[in-house]
């Protein structure tokens, strides 16, 4: 009667799975019906358990990654948030220093400087985020 337990719990990895769509359950999902499939023969509770271990690492190891590859082709990364804002161009309403400054960004006002060791930027410029630092953007001028 093991054997359903590892199905139910198969199931149960496989709905998780829906939620996070990460292939992380789908792969310990897989690992339980490999338990449960052996366990259909009469084998010892503790032999399904190694089946589950060993078939869930190789699917971790071996299938996810490609399947994350083959995923992320298909559907490329869109950044999202602060990380959005990268590669934007913005203008500055004050002086950006290395320490200090403000820029109108998408919108909105937010505090920014320049990467270290560079140049002093003067108000009303055009510029660039080449970073996010927490709710400090990080620019240099644009290139002209």
């Amino acid at each position: 009667m093991q054997w359903l337990w590892w199905f139910v719990g198969a199931m149960a990895l496989g709905i998780v799975e829906v939620f996070t769509l990460d292939l992380t359950f789908a792969m310990l999902a897989g690992g339980a019906l490999a338990a449960g499939g052996v366990a259909l023969f009469g084998v010892e509770w503790w032999v399904s358990a190694i089946v589950f271990a060993v078939v869930s690492a190789l699917l971790f190891v071996l299938l996810r990654p490609y399947l994350i590859t083959v995923l992320r082709i298909k559907s490329p990364l869109v950044e999202m948030n602060s990380n959005a804002l990268v590669g934007r161009e913005a203008r500055t309403i004050d002086e950006v220093t290395e320490t200090s400054g403000r820029v109108k960004l998408n919108g909105e006002v937010w505090s920014a400087r320049t990467p270290d060791d560079a140049p002093v930027i003067p108000e009303g410029s055009e510029v660039t985020v080449v970073a996010i630092s927490g709710a400090t953007a990080i620019v240099a001028p644009e290139k002209e």
